[in-house]
């Protein structure tokens, strides 16, 4: 009873919402008043909602485990690495301090159990064997997590290792951890790990280990699945969760908060406030044809130009639904073309305003006619009616 008051408090006091960016709340901190900064966003769209000292660079903890996730995903998804593969564990992986999942030297331990104790138990031991697996040092995967940063265009964080224990000029920001975590929920497969709230390593076995997940929001807060805590002495308490209800994924992150109470608290309120403030309402799924065309020198004779993500908007439930039209500008198409390189954009409008705009590409790859093939397709246009004289 007492949160529903403090959350109906809340809805009453902060008439604000950052759809769009059209309002700046950056010295409001109402939503996490502990937090030395925090950070509200929606996943498909990347629109935020609410922020508190986002850009703050700041111990990250293990938050900073969600860039070695996304790094381990696309090595999973790339098949560097199988969930079944056995890693062999080395002395540096074995000898972490902090949070760990007590892996020994020379201990052999597979992909998908390694990600458990991540994950669940945040395991400096086991994302250090999973670095050196991939990169064969983690001072190598560290530049990859670097170099992602850079991919993503992300430019508050530095990172010197890839579990998170404090380290000079190892850092990020609220606002880093949240997009890095947009990123990493793309990979479907880490909410199934993260959303485990207890769990064994090495069953029927004299080392036997029991798992409970360090994000307690699993547990008790219904539409919780992920992501990441992180606590040290530097950093204070931490965490980034998301939330999905009703087709949408929220993410929210804190930083600095002063105990693991607090910090569950806020986030739940934060996550609270963004379901009872806006919608999401898909415009076009990825699959959408939006457009057809027909290129003289391409193998097939249309070709369907689709999103690479599905059109998502966002609208404040107080103004209701919105029913907005779109906008297909196109680049210069040469081929050949791959699916997944970007042709050009959409533009979704409200009244005349872009509230949303998502890259177009194909929806199959589209090869180059050789000269022969060209010549046979030139044929069937004068044979068809296509092409007079």
């Amino acid at each position: 009873m007492k949160k529903s008051i403090i959350l109906l408090i809340l809805l009453l006091v902060i008439p604000f919402i950052n759809i769009n960016a059209e309002e700046n709340i950056e010295n409001n901190n109402i939503l996490a008043k502990n937090a030395k900064s925090a950070i509200l966003i929606e996943e498909s769209t990347g629109e935020v909602l609410y922020e508190y000292n986002s850009h703050e660079k700041l111990e990250p903890a293990s938050m900073t485990k969600m860039m070695s996730l996304l790094l381990i995903m696309e090595a999973i998804e790339n098949k560097v690495l199988t969930l079944d593969q056995m890693i062999t564990v080395s002395s540096n992986a074995s000898s972490m301090g902090g949070s760990q999942i007590l892996l020994e030297t020379g201990e052999q331990m597979s992909v998908d159990d390694l990600l458990k104790g991540i994950t669940i138990a945040s395991g400096n031991d086991a994302v250090v064997a999973l670095a050196e697996a991939i990169a064969g040092t983690e001072e190598n995967f560290v530049k990859m997590m670097n170099d992602k940063l850079k991919e993503l265009g992300l430019n508050d964080s530095n990172f010197k290792n890839c579990h998170g224990l404090d380290e000079e000029g190892h850092y990020s920001s609220a606002y880093d951890m949240a997009y890095i975590a947009k990123e990493l929920v793309k990979h479907k497969k880490i909410l199934e790990y993260s959303s485990i709230y207890e769990t064994y390593l090495r069953e029927g076995t004299d080392k036997k280990i029991w798992l409970v997940n360090t994000n307690k929001l699993v547990r008790f807060k219904e539409g919780v699945d992920g992501l990441k805590t992180g606590y040290t002495e530097g950093a204070g308490f931490c965490l980034t969760a998301t939330m999905k209800k009703d087709g949408m994924r929220i993410i929210a992150t804190v930083m600095g908060e002063p105990d693991s109470g607090t910090r569950n608290n806020e986030v739940s309120s934060m996550l609270d406030y963004a379901f009872a403030q806006v919608g999401l309402k898909k415009v076009l799924s990825k699959n959408s044809v939006v457009k057809k065309i027909s290129l003289s020198k391409a193998k097939i004779d249309e070709i369907k130009i689709v999103p690479v993500k599905d059109v998502n908007i966002l609208y404040k439930k107080s103004e209701g639904q919105i029913n907005p039209n779109y906008e297909v500008k196109l680049d210069e198409i040469i081929t050949p073309i791959k699916r997944g390189d970007i042709i050009g954009k959409i533009y979704v409008k409200n009244n005349n305003n872009v509230i949303n705009e998502v890259d177009l590409t194909v929806s199959e790859d589209v090869e180059k006619c050789n000269l022969i093939e060209l010549y046979v397709k030139y044929l069937k246009n004068i044979l068809g009616g296509n092409i007079s004289f």
